[in-house]
């Protein structure tokens, strides 16, 4: 057990190492402005690409520039602002709920503990994990659609269970790269480890990858 922990870590330096030359700037791509904002971003990233999220959230905010105004809207209104990003109704509600908890109980500061922010429905453990990374620098591990196939892929997990991925990039990864790490995996997701035709020979990690073609 102690060997194969040992190599893991190995892995998981080599991978490190090879992503920050490959992405020196690698940062999250959804726009941060406040941490409320970017929750809400969070929220509307679901099935949904950060670029038109960016897009929608600042229709969004244009209008209602505070949880007040969102919080107080007719959600039927609130829909029609937030229908390009898709799941318009569990969205909708998501968002409103959101509002309504940083203008009541929350007393319009966002918590820095994941449980409470998933007590939101449509913020999941993903998403509170990169609320509390990006607003309070509390290491965290986002494991999304890119993270869970880059890390299967390449022989830190063999589980497609975010919680499971979570906890296996926690084992060999430091405490102080994991909230950076999520938005290198998704650098490597989208330009060379992409679900469907990766381009394996130009990628940085192609040399330890386990699973290259």
């Amino acid at each position: 057990m102690a060997d194969k922990k040992t190599k893991g870590k190995a892995l998981a330096a080599r991978m490190y190492d090879a992503l920050s030359r490959e992405f020196p700037d690698s940062a999250c791509s959804l726009e941060y402005d406040c941490p409320q904002n970017l929750a809400i971003r969070g929220i509307l990233s679901a099935q949904c690409t950060d670029k038109r999220v960016n897009i929608t959230a600042a229709d969004l905010f244009s209008k209602y520039p505070d949880m007040e105004s969102i919080a107080s809207e007719d959600p039927d209104v609130i829909a029609s602002v937030i229908k390009p990003c898709g799941l318009t109704a569990s969205k909708t509600r998501s968002v409103i709920a959101f509002a309504k908890k940083m203008t009541g109980e929350w007393g319009g500061r966002v918590p820095d503990d994941v449980e409470l922010l998933m007590e939101v429905p449509g913020i999941g453990r993903k998403i509170a994990n990169l609320i509390v990374g990006e607003v309070y620098q509390i290491p965290a591990v986002v494991v999304d659609t890119h993270c869970k196939r880059v890390m299967k892929r390449i022989g830190i997990t063999e589980s497609d269970d975010p919680a499971k991925v979570e906890k296996d990039i926690m084992k060999v990864f430091p405490e102080d790269t994991w909230i950076r790490l999520g938005h290198l995996s998704v650098d490597l997701g989208r330009k060379y480890c992409t679900a469907n035709n990766p381009k394996c020979d130009d990628c940085p990690c192609s040399s330890f990858c386990a699973g290259r073609k």
